[in-house]
């Protein structure tokens, strides 16, 4: 968050009405890049319809309500833990798949 936009927010006493993926994820004490597993996982719903590769925005007062629930929180964790497992094998997967030597012709 900018400097300017934290001073605004401190006065006003409150969070923004709508958050960015960016935002969402100090709310929920996790990383912006966890946002988008968490969409998928339809744990976390944009506001309106926004396109794939757009800006999403999350409801405050929803985020602050489901992450009351702690079932929902155990959700969300192991969503981040299982997205980024998956994530990790298949670059494993692909840097063996560099490594494996490959069959010269002709012999």
């Amino acid at each position: 968050m900018k400097d300017d936009q934290n001073r605004f927010l401190s006065l006003l006493g409150q969070l923004p009405l709508r958050l960015t993926a960016e935002q969402a994820g100090w709310v929920l004490n996790c990383q912006a890049h966890d946002i988008p597993a968490l969409i998928s996982a339809r744990l976390l719903k944009p506001l309106g319809n926004p396109a794939q590769n757009s800006t999403k925005y999350f409801a405050t007062a929803d985020v602050l309500e489901t992450a009351k629930d702690r079932s929902w929180l155990v959700k969300v964790t192991n969503t981040i833990s299982q997205h980024w497992q998956h994530q990790n094998a298949r670059k494993q997967k692909n840097q063996v798949s560099e490594f494996e030597p490959s069959v010269v012709a002709g012999r």
